[in-house]
């Protein structure tokens, strides 16, 4: 989908107004794109989210996520992918996890320009084959397959780069201290966008911005 890697922000904040001043930060440390946690906002609304997302200018990903894939949204399921199917025509990309229901996650799909079909595990790191068929499952779905695990050994977080190896347009994750490498590694094996955090880690291992940059910019996977 990206010629060069991407580096993504996350903006987890409570209020707009506070994720507003997170976004300009993010922008002027050199965040390509940003990923707006819905989830991480106190009583979210389609409406202000829709008003957030043109305050903000710029790309960004929608993302609504999950408890039980590490979100924090309160609501019912419904509402949960309701906000992200109002308010996709204004994201550059939506992120919706593999395992929401078939119907709800088709009408996001349908709704978006781009989509993330998304897989995270924070307990473990599943087999290569494991991986490697969530992330068959996710391209039938979306433009852009991700999946983030937890390592529990330098093996783990191999196997998350022998996945990246076999597969395309795929972000490829070992999250935790373990993992922290294959942030800045990936974009070797082609992962379209990596996470960088501006001060607020939203998972596990999160290097800054400007740390990010500055080693792929040695690796020569970005500009």
């Amino acid at each position: 989908m990206f010629q060069k890697t991407r580096v993504c922000a996350p903006i987890v904040e409570k209020y707009p107004k506070a994720a507003l001043y997170s976004a300009k930060k993010a922008i002027e440390l050199g965040a390509d794109i940003l990923e707006l946690r819905i989830d991480m906002l106190e009583d979210p609304n389609s409406d202000d989210i829709k008003q957030l997302l043109k305050d903000i200018n710029y790309p960004v990903i929608a993302t609504n996520r999950m408890q039980n894939e590490g979100g924090f949204f309160e609501g019912s399921e419904k509402e949960r992918v309701s906000i992200l199917i109002n308010t996709a025509p204004y994201a550059d990309i939506v992120d919706i996890e593999l395992q929401t229901d078939e119907k709800l996650r088709s009408k996001v799909v349908e709704a978006s320009k781009s989509t993330i079909i998304s897989y995270h595990d924070f307990k473990k790191t599943p087999s290569f084959e494991e991986i490697l068929n969530v992330v068959k499952m996710e391209k039938e779905i979306g433009d852009i397959a991700k999946f983030a695990v937890m390592p529990k050994n330098n093996k783990d977080t191999l196997t998350v780069l022998k996945v990246l190896s076999e597969v395309q347009n795929t972000i490829g994750i070992a999250m935790g201290e373990l993992g922290k490498y294959t942030r800045v590694v990936a974009p070797i094996f082609g992962s379209p966008i990596t996470f960088a955090s501006i001060d607020k880690e939203s998972a596990p291992g999160q290097l800054d911005i400007e740390t990010t940059k500055s080693i792929l910019r040695k690796l020569t996977v970005i500009d």
